[in-house]
């Protein structure tokens, strides 16, 4: 079984037009069986970007990532205080909490950033 977590892009694209993801990206998030998850940090970014009119999201969402079989993973205080250790490659503070739920949780991060690609942490292409 794998477990692989979804970038922020990466959850946008499966949503919207899953084609915009690699073929390998496509298999792993369908494959009934791995366990695919989507940080609550990315619910977060997408409700910021919501509230200043640079993103439209289902009012369901939790229904539709449901539907899907992707599950939310919880930000919790050893995720939270893992970031400190991490170098500062990446400013981005939902990119660099995915990245610690990544490593503690033993998932593999599915992305196209190439900044997250340099940390010490399981990544699929997306």
């Amino acid at each position: 079984m794998n477990g692989y977590l979804l970038d922020t892009h990466v959850i946008l694209w499966w949503l919207d037009d899953p084609t915009k993801l690699s073929s390998e990206a496509r298999e792993a998030i369908a494959d009934a069986d791995s366990d695919v998850f989507v940080s609550a940090a990315v619910a977060w970014e997408m409700a910021i970007k919501k509230s200043i009119g640079r993103l439209d999201i289902p009012g369901n969402l939790p229904d539709v990532l449901s539907s899907d079989g992707i599950e939310v993973l919880d930000i919790n205080i050893h995720h939270a205080l893992a970031v400190s250790d991490l170098p500062m490659l990446h400013q981005d503070p939902f990119d660099r909490i995915q990245i610690v739920q990544a490593s503690l949780e033993n998932l593999i991060l599915i992305t196209r950033d190439k900044r997250v690609q340099q940390y010490d942490v399981k990544w699929l292409a997306a």
